[in-house]
């Protein structure tokens, strides 16, 4: 089987018949289905074709054909796991063929030994729990992969990932007091103080807080579609929500000599602030209020938002509006993990 790259960059394979004119067929760009065309020339066993679909290029066609489905910031994060997943399914290259259930189970051992042997070089302390939220997250990547490979056709063999078990999980438990929250506001910027103010008030992630533009502001309401979720929602602007919003306005409409952006929350010179800038602008009020980055986290405060929604208005389902989850026992479960249940006294 002969290869040639085109004027275009494409490889085409080519199948060589013989004889004086060397008279070749054409295979195709696609390296897999010419080796199968190349192997029914040949009269190969399929056993030929098989060891050449590696993992390498299922995750090559899952990136072409199926990771446009997920949202930006998830396609980021895939993208990342992929690497590692690489280092060691291709490492020399594994055949879809040969992954078997106890590969996975390696490659989580691997991942968390990875994991923490970083954290030692950097003499961060390890407790031994470190990178096992990332196995499984990578682990179900590669049965998602596995999954459009079979769609493929890449492979018919069953899923390796069936049967192996995830490492148990302890989410986020942090619930951040008033006390806290204000600690930090008060030695935080006038950008961070306003961000940390609508995140507690609409209940937002911190991506779909920065994508808040002015035009999203619509009779009387604030309109998100959460980048996750792709969950649309409308915010009523009212109470100290509405104040926020025109202390806001009011800053923008303060900023002279230049352009000022459309979106909501913006920096000093009214420029949209990103979600580094937002990061190193909320660790650097945290770490001059004197709290520890594990005990206050900007994220923290969608949960605060549930919880304290929760506990104001008695009714748990105002929180799972707000969030914008699917169902209320997802609610529950993030909201009672971070301060528990409220209940009574016996008498």
């Amino acid at each position: 089987m002969r290869a040639r790259i085109q004027r275009s960059g494409t490889i085409y394979y080519y199948y060589e018949i013989g004889g004086e004119t060397r008279k070749e067929i054409s295979l195709g760009s696609n390296y897999v289905e010419a080796i199968r065309k190349w192997a029914e020339l040949e009269v190969a066993p399929p056993i030929t074709v098989a060891k050449v679909v590696t993992f390498r290029y299922a995750c090559e066609v899952y990136q072409k054909k199926y990771l446009l489905e997920n949202a930006a910031k998830t396609r980021e994060e895939k993208l990342r796991q992929i690497e590692t997943l690489l280092e060691f399914f291709n490492n020399p290259p594994a055949p879809l063929a040969e992954i078997k259930p106890i590969h996975i189970r390696q490659f989580m051992s691997w991942r968390v030994q990875r994991t923490q042997e970083a954290m030692r070089k950097k003499e961060l302390q390890v407790e031994g729990h470190e990178g096992r939220v990332a196995a499984n997250r990578e682990k179900s990547l590669i049965s998602h992969i596995w999954n459009t490979a079979r769609a493929e056709g890449l492979t018919d063999l069953p899923n390796p990932c069936a049967g192996i078990r995830s490492f148990r999980e302890f989410g986020r438990e942090t619930y951040v007091y008033n006390e806290a929250f204000q600690a930090v506001w008060e030695k935080a910027d006038v950008p961070t103080r306003e961000a940390m103010d609508l995140a507690y008030l609409t209940g937002g992630r911190p991506a779909d807080l920065l994508k808040i533009d002015e035009t999203h502001l619509r009779e009387g309401s604030i309109e998100v579609r959460q980048n996750k979720t792709g969950h649309k929602l409308r915010i009523a602007i009212e109470g100290k929500l509405a104040i926020l919003i025109e202390r806001i306005k009011a800053r923008k409409r303060a900023i002279s000599g230049a352009v000022v952006s459309t979106r909501l929350i913006v920096n000093e010179e009214g420029q949209p602030l990103g979600k580094y800038a937002l990061r190193f602008r909320f660790d650097a009020a945290r770490t001059a209020a004197g709290i520890e980055g594990d005990d206050f986290q900007f994220r923290d405060l969608r949960a605060k938002a549930a919880t304290d929604k929760t506990d104001k208005t008695k009714d748990i389902r105002e929180a799972q509006q707000q969030l914008g989850h699917t169902s209320v026992v997802m609610t529950e479960n993030y909201v009672r993990k971070r301060r528990g249940q409220k209940v009574m006294p016996t008498e």
